[in-house]
């Protein structure tokens, strides 16, 4: 596998039990659940560099069924994060949770990362 084969990727990886992609007309969401470390860094791992392999990315990474967040997540979702940028997208978390506000403060992130409480247009008629 070539450094960049993931910025080929067409579809997203299939459903894990640690995330699931969903592909909509104006963003891309991502999923989380259960417990995100270092043994699971690596199933949300490929779902977001599919979801920022393409030009111009918007990425929502929903976090609001995690148990757990550490900082092999957080280090998962800052590259992915700047690969969004370089390619002239961004990404979103979405989390109304204390704790992974904690965690992002706490890491000097919350800036780069304010979470954002549902995705939006979630819930209208």
């Amino acid at each position: 596998m070539t450094p960049h084969a993931d910025d080929r990727a067409s579809e997203p990886p299939a459903a894990n039990p640690h995330a699931r992609t969903r592909t909509g007309s104006r963003f891309t969401v991502v999923r989380v659940a259960g417990e995100i470390d270092l043994a699971t860094a690596e199933f949300l791992r490929e779902h977001l560099d599919a979801a920022t392999a393409r030009p111009l990315p918007d990425v929502l990474v929903d976090l609001r069924e995690v148990e757990f967040f550490d900082c092999s997540g957080l280090r998962v979702l800052c590259r992915a994060e700047s690969r969004a940028r370089e390619r002239g997208g961004r990404l979103r978390i979405v989390s109304d949770a204390p704790g992974i506000r904690r965690l992002l403060s706490g890491a000097g992130l919350l800036g780069r990362f304010p979470p954002l409480p549902a995705i939006p247009g979630e819930g209208r008629n």
